[in-house]
């Protein structure tokens, strides 16, 4: 049976929460049952499937965050929290 599809919101209210540098905060919650982003309170929240283990869970949140935005994987960087569940990507 095929995984249902993330829930993402709008590209445009993502890139409301992107600053003037292009930076994104994300507080992520790994292992979750069901994949997506909310915005809740101002802020990016993601689930992913992905356990927090050699970067899996940080590969997984950058994939959603191109996937909202319509942007390669490529043009998501980490800019700080690789192992924290606040993270801070750089969109381009």
């Amino acid at each position: 049976m095929a995984r249902p599809k993330a829930d993402l919101p709008p590209a445009a209210a993502i890139r409301e929460l992107v600053d003037g540098e292009g930076r994104l905060p994300v507080r992520v919650t790994p292992g979750a049952r069901s994949e997506g982003l909310e915005i809740a309170d101002g802020r990016l929240l993601a689930k992913v499937r992905a356990k927090p283990e050699d970067g899996k869970a940080t590969d997984a949140v950058r994939d959603l965050i191109a996937a909202a935005l319509g942007l390669a994987p490529s043009r998501v960087d980490l800019l700080r929290g690789a192992t924290s569940r606040e993270k801070l990507f750089r969109v381009g």
